[in-house]
């Protein structure tokens, strides 16, 4: 199953299509996931040295779990838009450690991920079934069990997990 996501990048207004594989057999296209300037995101502030690239490969991963989770969850030929406004991710740079700290991320409870969004989720003849903004927050994410601790988004993973499950749950 092939669950597809536009990721729109800051360079162009031309959305870029990438395909994951999810579970259930829902055709490309159901989500679309685009986002803002990743430069004017909290994360870009919070860490000066990140480059571009490095923004823009855990901002496609991350946009292309968003679809792969919430994709299954949709009945036939609805369609659900998401845009993504701001990013910080878990842990944060702390240079008065040393030279050497500058470009290591520290993940501790004092920097939770946070991730704010706009949705709009579409019925299949184009009505607005449902729209929102959430602001997706969990100060506790230390004392998550599970998610692979060689996944470097696995905290922001874990928060747009949760937010599926709960906007999406499935009926019946």
């Amino acid at each position: 199953m092939a669950a597809g996501c536009a990721t729109q990048t800051p360079q162009s207004n031309a959305p870029h299509s990438h395909a994951g594989e999810g579970e259930g057999g829902v055709p490309p296209g159901i989500v679309s996931v685009t986002y803002a300037d990743p430069a004017r995101f909290s994360q870009a502030r919070g860490a000066p040295r990140e480059s571009a690239q490095a923004r823009q490969a855990w901002l496609d991963a991350l946009s292309l779990h968003l679809a792969d989770q919430a994709a299954p969850r949709l009945p036939e030929g609805q369609r659900l838009t998401v845009h993504i406004t701001d990013v910080q991710r878990a842990g944060g740079f702390e240079p008065w450690r040393g030279p050497q700290a500058g470009d290591v991320r520290i993940v501790r409870d004092i920097y939770p991920p946070r991730i704010d969004l706009e949705f709009k989720l579409l019925a299949a003849d184009g009505r607005v079934l449902r729209e929102g903004r959430r602001q997706l927050r969990d100060s506790a994410f230390m004392m998550r069990p599970g998610g692979s601790s060689s996944d470097p988004l696995r905290h922001e993973k874990a928060l747009v997990d949760d937010w599926v499950r709960m906007e999406f749950a499935r009926k019946g």
